[in-house]
């Protein structure tokens, strides 16, 4: 008989561990499970669906558990009581990568889906915002410059408190968890954005890096900031029945939901399709689903499905996902992340 390849090895290895991790999991499972975030949520599950009625594997089981948690359950090990891919609206941080390894997930597949906006929307009963990520900080930090320059309690209890062209409405924000990638997302790419403009707090980078990151990472807790949860349908919903409170999620929820919320014009901008695609829209980041390739083989249907979703029909411009809300790769970018998924092409650490 031939010798066993190490990739046969591997993959009898975690069908044995599979078939003896107790009673729980007794069996092998014959259906994908997919964690993560909320914003990839949709189109995962559209892509499960679509993959479904190909009839030839069951339909992957799709559950909304946020960025970080979604992380934190792939990482925790190899086998059938263990997820095969995690949704991220964010890319893997090396500390995830670190734990994913420590705990045996050591081929990881990254897909990258597409983009998405971080909307700023508030009813279309509420009034109209005009923002800019400098107000947006002000207006969410827990701490701002008093006016001595000083570091203080936030003080500002309504938008127009922080500029008078903002409405005269109650700043009350309801916004994703630690856990989620919307959540570390929008600290980057709105309130560290929005803290540079703040000539007190810009020069706090200068002199203290890590007191300059504690500013702008650390979000009010006096009511105006309400931590809403990982399901952004709900944030929606609250938002209709306050119309001046004002919501932060994806795009792809403000797209769904257009005929209830509206958008805010950051920095000259509307959150739309175009000014996202081709940058304009600064607020916007990319999106991913991780895989482990070590189920390839043992799951059945996983190579499979990574190249439905990887595929020019589910991602490309005239996708079923573009339908979605999901704004498309450029051609380029697309194929090259086709060709990677199909290879099942594994990643390296990244840097932090």
């Amino acid at each position: 008989m031939k010798s066993l390849t190490l990739t046969s090895v591997a993959a009898l290895a975690l069908a044995c561990g599979m078939l003896t991790s107790g009673a729980a999991n007794a069996q092998s499972r014959d259906q994908i499970r997919i964690v993560g975030s909320s914003t990839v949520y949709p189109f995962t599950t559209a892509a499960a669906e679509q993959f479904g009625k190909g009839g030839q594997f069951k339909t992957p089981v799709v559950e909304s558990t946020g960025t970080g948690g979604g992380f934190k359950l792939f990482c925790a090990g190899v086998g059938a009581g263990h997820p095969d891919a995690s949704n991220a609206s964010r890319a893997i941080k090396k500390s995830e990568y670190d734990d994913c390894k420590k705990n045996g997930v050591t081929d990881i597949v990254e897909l990258k889906v597409g983009f998405d906006g971080i909307v700023i929307a508030n009813s279309k009963k509420g009034p109209d915002f005009k923002v800019t990520r400098q107000q947006l900080f002000l207006a969410l930090a827990k701490e701002v410059p008093g006016k001595d320059g000083k570091l203080a309690a936030n003080p500002y209890k309504s938008w127009n408190d922080i500029d008078p062209s903002l409405p005269a409405e109650k700043i009350e924000v309801l916004g994703p968890p630690p856990t989620s990638g919307t959540r570390d997302a929008f600290l980057e790419l709105v309130m560290e954005k929005g803290a540079e403009k703040v000539e007190a707090v810009a020069a706090l980078k200068k002199a203290d890096a890590k007191g300059f990151e504690k500013v702008w990472k650390t979000l009010r807790e006096d009511g105006a900031y309400i931590d809403a949860g990982e399901n952004d349908n709900l944030i929606v919903q609250k938002l209709e029945a306050n119309p001046k409170a004002v919501g932060i999620f994806g795009y792809s929820f403000l797209e769904e939901n257009a005929s209830r919320i509206k958008g805010a014009n950051v920095e000259g901008k509307a959150p739309t399709f175009e000014a996202i695609a081709d940058g304009s829209y600064k607020v916007s980041r990319p999106l991913f689903v991780y895989f482990k390739k070590q189920h390839v083989g043992v799951i059945p249907g996983l190579k499979e499905f990574l190249a439905e979703y990887a595929s020019d029909k589910a991602m490309g411009e005239e996708g079923y996902l573009a339908e979605k809300g999901l704004v498309p790769l450029p051609a380029a970018e697309a194929k090259k992340a086709e060709d990677a998924a199909k290879s099942l092409k594994t990643i390296d650490a990244p840097a932090s």
